[in-house]
């Protein structure tokens, strides 16, 4: 298996967040974790799974890395798997009620990752998958980094059966 992690980070715990999904999907052929920033199409191209995550921004992805998926030309990810996850925030940790009933009700940025990323053509692998942050900045939820470290042996093995 050919995987590319691709992602967005602004308190660096969406990357932690990848890597512990890189060391879940364990013996691909060939692992790359890589910032949006630094992504080309060719590179997007090549592999045969596209993992992407985002911090949740505003109920989204956030716009560089949303923005980055749409320009993709369509039908570009024809015939590769994907999966999305985001970061967010951990409910219990909002102390106002209307605003926790506003960021449970406004949604996620895994969603419309997903929803990109099947729109150009590619093959969902599993549903988009949450990790949590305590508070705004973070730091991961306990347990966080080895949920996703169990998610990514998940996709792995998903890759596999097919």
């Amino acid at each position: 298996m050919k995987a590319l992690i691709l992602f967005d980070s602004v308190f660096g715990h969406t990357k932690a967040i990848a890597e512990a999904i890189g060391r879940g999907l364990g013996n691909a052929d060939s692992l790359e974790l890589i910032s949006f920033k630094q992504a080309s199409e060719e590179k997007i191209l090549s592999a045969q799974l596209l993992i992407v995550g985002s911090p949740t921004r505003g109920f989204m992805p956030t716009p560089e890395i949303h923005q980055f998926l749409k320009n993709l030309p369509a039908n570009s990810l024809k015939g590769k798997y994907i999966a999305a996850f985001d970061t967010r925030i951990l409910l219990s940790t909002i102390k106002s009620k209307p605003l926790r009933m506003m960021v449970d009700f406004g949604g996620y940025a895994a969603k419309p990752l997903h929803k990109v990323l099947i729109k150009k053509g590619g093959v969902a692998l599993l549903e988009p998958q949450g990790f949590y942050v305590v508070d705004e900045k973070g730091p991961l939820a306990e347990g966080e980094l080895e949920n996703a470290q169990k998610w990514g042996a998940k996709l792995a093995e998903k890759f596999r059966t097919l």
